[in-house]
């Protein structure tokens, strides 16, 4: 199983943030904060502190990049946003692409949104504009398998576009810089099996992990997905079921699944297991997704719950209704797509607070949410996008 790591750490990417994680429904501010500016004039002091918006803006929503004009205005818009997902107000729009492939994978960035799909082309979206920028294809090169150039991941900054294909080979851009593509790593399918998800399936070889900065190979091991390594060789020529997912967390770690095991590992320490999971009833790989403290996981019975990664230790647990497919999340919400219906739910407290009023169909084939967005893969190659940014 493959996943990119970067030289930086999120300063805010452990299970304390979770418990840290203060909102005040009707304010900008924690209640007793607000009392304290009233009666304190030191208070009132500090809170002019940009250091201390900056602190608060990336420990409780990971906000490393500042957008507004001051930090302090930066907390108060991510704030805005955090209720405005809460209480369901977002503009909705459809992205204009007519193709009619389904889109494999979706990421999204403060300024844009990528899209892949089947046939091995990535679509770059600028969101303010809802702009199609361009679109990419991997180099060619000889394949084994019509689907080897399937887009099996995509990470996504607002300078650079990389995108991985189930062949192993992955590809980087830079965006607004010529957009010149460029092959960054060659797979090797013979030895390394399919490249799902950013996920091998090769014996002794499921894990592989990858420098997004430095583009070296530091570390290939692992038997993960070994079970799995025949559904990843036929991946390659016919389409079949999600076999792994691996995702991103803070402090450097990753954290990666098949249907039946889930690991938490080390980026810097080799892919050193740092925990291990093994639901009784197993894992459904489309609604399984990770934050930088937290993992969503939802059994083959239909019963989401959330994990802190430090622990393993169940936060809250939910029945998802209908016929769960696809799920994701962010800091503070998850987004489950069931029966073509997409609900939203509380993850701090496993409520369910609404589902969305636009329908999407049956044939959902990716979804992903950052902070203040929400863009799906939908039939007829339409994908969706929910903004819930402040105004």
């Amino acid at each position: 199983m493959s996943t990119s790591s970067s030289s930086s750490s999120s300063e805010g990417g452990t299970a304390s943030s979770f418990q840290r994680r203060t909102r005040s429904r009707r304010g900008v501010w924690p209640e007793p904060f607000v009392e304290a500016l009233a009666v304190c004039p030191r208070w009132r002091a500090i809170s002019r502190s940009e250091l201390l918006w900056q602190k608060l803006t990336r420990r409780i929503w990971n906000a490393e990049n500042l957008r507004r004009d001051t930090w302090r205005e930066e907390y108060i818009y991510q704030h805005r946003t955090a209720a405005n997902f809460r209480q369901r107000r977002y503009e909705h729009t459809t992205l204009p692409f007519t193709d009619g492939l389904l889109s494999q994978r979706l990421a999204l960035s403060d300024e844009y949104l990528a899209a892949g799909f089947s046939d091995g082309g990535v679509y770059l979206f600028h969101l303010p504009t809802r702009a199609h920028l361009s679109t990419f294809y991997p180099l060619d090169r000889h394949r084994l398998g019509r689907f080897s150039i399937s887009i099996s991941g995509i990470i996504l900054s607002d300078v650079r576009l990389v995108f991985a294909t189930l062949d192993g080979d992955i590809h980087a851009a830079t965006i607004n810089d010529g957009m010149t593509l460029r092959r960054a790593h060659i797979g090797d399918v013979v030895d390394d099996g399919a490249l799902i998800d950013f996920t091998g399936s090769a014996p002794e070889r499921a894990i592989q992990i990858w420098n997004g900065e430095t583009e070296q190979l530091l570390f290939v091991g692992g038997t993960l997905t070994d079970p799995e390594a025949v559904m990843g060789w036929h991946s390659l020529s016919d389409m079949t079921e999600l076999i792994g997912r691996v995702r991103m967390t803070g402090n450097e770690k990753a954290v990666a699944c098949t249907s039946s095991r889930m690991i938490l590992f080390d980026l810097q320490n080799e892919g050193t297991i740092l925990l291990e999971l093994v639901p009784a009833r197993g894992i459904m790989l489309g609604c399984f997704d990770a934050n930088y403290y937290a993992a969503l996981i939802t059994d083959q019975h239909g019963i989401g719950s959330l994990r802190l990664l430090m622990d393993a230790d169940e936060v809250c647990r939910f029945r998802v209704r209908g016929h769960p497919t696809l799920g994701c999340i962010n800091a503070g919400y998850a987004v489950i797509v069931s029966s073509g219906v997409i609900r939203v739910w509380e993850i701090e407290r496993g409520e369910c607070l609404y589902s969305f009023r636009e329908r999407i169909g049956g044939d959902c084939s990716a979804i992903v949410a950052d902070e203040r967005r929400v863009a799906a893969a939908a039939q007829g190659g339409i994908i969706h996008l929910w903004d819930f940014g402040a105004q």
